[in-house]
């Protein structure tokens, strides 16, 4: 039984966004939202799985927002946010998670460190909900706009989310007052009688809701998703064959590269250039060589994994830069075969994609003839 599931909310029509498609499918910063609100919770350590709860007419917008994403099937909502959620929450009987986050898919920003504050008070509390104190001065009016009275600041909290429980707890209060609008699921839980506590929330945790609101945000968008650097190297020595496999493409030459796999020295080390830009390892660490599953296997599956992992934290591949060093085959006549095919397999447009040759002047093992070595840089925003 999963400890804790996420539970987000994208059913929503989002009318005071302005016209145009939904948006939570609407881009922000490079990817549209609910990808971004999507990877900030997939990547926590203590969340077991995400599950998004969407409107039944947006099965072709969400597809294309998550592609690449390893998600459980989307679950269709109701008409009402409560009657989405409570559509999620018995979605997720089957699985009976500990606990449950519902989250907003209209907040891309809620990070790390709110998320573990959240699901750290849920060991003591049955509820718990990020908020932030009311700093303005709040006044209470009238039916007629005058002001009837000056409320205490001091007990006044905005909530935001996510917003976290045990799960039976929070899916019988809204199975109880499934006929009832209540503004969020914290309102649900107070009216079952279930406690709830206030956790420090983030003023960075906004919620999307007007154009403006997009605009505003774009700068944040684009600094929250910082470059990162990987390389890597490897080298494979030439054995009897008649054929090489640089990049994908098979090259007429009068021996083989040797290796466990078929030996794509370039494919290998940008694969490790890939997994270093998001501290995950090395090819080794995910298709060891003495599994023997992976005996002969075509290295487009390891550079393909690369890139998923890349994706499901919710980065994107900048550029990628290989050089291939040997004396032999030449590299040149197949150079744009080469780069067409590192493109496919990453899902990134070719000018993103550099592939160079070069020798060593017959100096060391490569200039001997003896095998092919390569390094590959990777930039991946994240």
């Amino acid at each position: 039984m999963p400890g804790c599931v996420a539970l987000i909310v994208a059913a929503g029509r989002g009318k005071r966004a302005g016209s145009g498609i939904p948006k939570q499918y609407r881009d922000a910063g490079g990817m549209p939202l609910l990808r971004r609100t999507v990877c900030s919770l997939n990547a926590h350590p203590v969340i077991d799985s995400v599950h998004v709860v969407i409107h039944p007419d947006d099965q072709e917008l969400y597809q294309q927002a998550v592609k690449g994403l390893e998600l459980a099937a989307p679950i269709h909502g109701g008409t009402e946010r409560q009657d989405s959620v409570r559509h999620g929450l018995e979605a997720l009987e089957d699985i009976n998670p500990d606990l449950v986050l519902i989250h907003d898919a209209a907040r891309p920003f809620a990070s790390a460190d709110l998320i573990s504050r959240t699901i750290t008070a849920l060991k003591d509390h049955v509820a718990a909900i990020p908020g932030l104190p009311v700093v303005d001065t709040v006044k209470r009016t009238d039916k007629n706009g005058h002001i009837a009275e000056t409320l205490d600041r001091a007990s006044l909290y905005r909530a935001q989310t996510p917003q976290g429980f045990r799960f039976v707890e929070i899916l019988a209060a809204h199975r109880q007052y499934a006929g009832e609008i209540l503004t969020d699921d914290a309102a649900v839980a107070e009216k079952a009688g279930l406690d709830v506590l206030i956790v420090p929330g983030e003023e960075s945790n906004i919620k999307l809701t007007t154009p403006e609101d997009f605009i505003k945000t774009g700068p944040h968008m684009n600094q929250s998703r910082l470059p990162r650097c990987g390389n890597g190297f490897d080298v494979h020595r030439f054995t009897d064959g008649d054929h090489v496999i640089l990049c994908g493409v098979k090259i007429p030459h009068n021996q083989k590269l040797e290796g466990h796999s078929d030996a794509d020295v370039a494919m290998h080390a940008l694969t490790d250039a890939l997994l270093g830009t998001i501290a995950a390892g090395d090819i080794g660490t995910h298709f060891p060589p003495s599994d023997p599953q992976w005996k002969g296997a075509a290295s487009d599956k390891f550079l393909s994994h690369a890139a998923k992992l890349i994706r499901e934290r919710g980065g994107e591949i900048a550029n990628v830069d290989i050089t291939i060093i040997c004396q032999a085959p030449k590299v040149g006549p197949y150079r744009e075969t080469m780069t067409i095919s590192i493109a496919q397999i990453l899902e990134i447009p070719e000018d993103r994609v550099s592939i160079k040759a070069t020798t060593t002047e017959k100096l060391g093992f490569t200039g001997r003839k003896e095998g092919i070595a390569a390094q590959a840089t990777a930039m991946v925003l994240a």
